[in-house]
């Protein structure tokens, strides 16, 4: 049996796609859920959190000489950290534009990874289709709001 982490991966984008859509058909509220951009937001802050976590946890198998041994976990904190201040104290539409930021961060910390061969081609493959659809229906939600 094939792992399930890529179909996973490319499940996880569904709120993103369904909420830029209820943004853009005018759909405020989802009943039982809340605001669709609190949902938006919330669900964005939680998953860059965790791939942020993610990048923190691949440090620890390097060694403590690796060039990435210090960058990823103190690269993940900051933009973790910086998400969760920016949920905190942003308007929506402002934390919208910080997630992006932030999810291209995380690909861009994903590329040097590959680079240095700490993860595998498969698992960056996924991670640039999953952010580019993550971006884009941020964008249309940040557009939309």
């Amino acid at each position: 049996m094939k792992k399930p982490s890529p179909y996973l991966t490319f499940a996880g984008v569904i709120p993103f796609v369904a909420c830029a859509i209820f943004i853009t058909m005018g759909i405020d509220a989802i009943r039982v859920l809340g605001a669709t951009t609190q949902i938006l937001s919330v669900y964005g802050l939680v998953i860059a959190s965790f791939m942020a976590g993610a990048h923190w946890g691949n440090h620890l198998g390097l060694a403590d000489n690796h060039p990435w041994a210090v960058k990823l976990p103190v690269l993940s904190n900051i933009i973790a950290l910086l998400l969760w201040l920016g949920f905190l104290s942003l308007s929506t539409t402002g934390f919208i534009w910080l997630l992006i930021i932030g999810f291209i961060c995380l690909l861009l910390i994903d590329y040097g990874l590959r680079r240095a061969d700490i993860i595998d081609n498969k698992y960056f493959k996924v991670r640039k289709y999953v952010t580019l659809i993550v971006v884009f229906s941020l964008f249309v939600a940040a557009i939309q709001i």
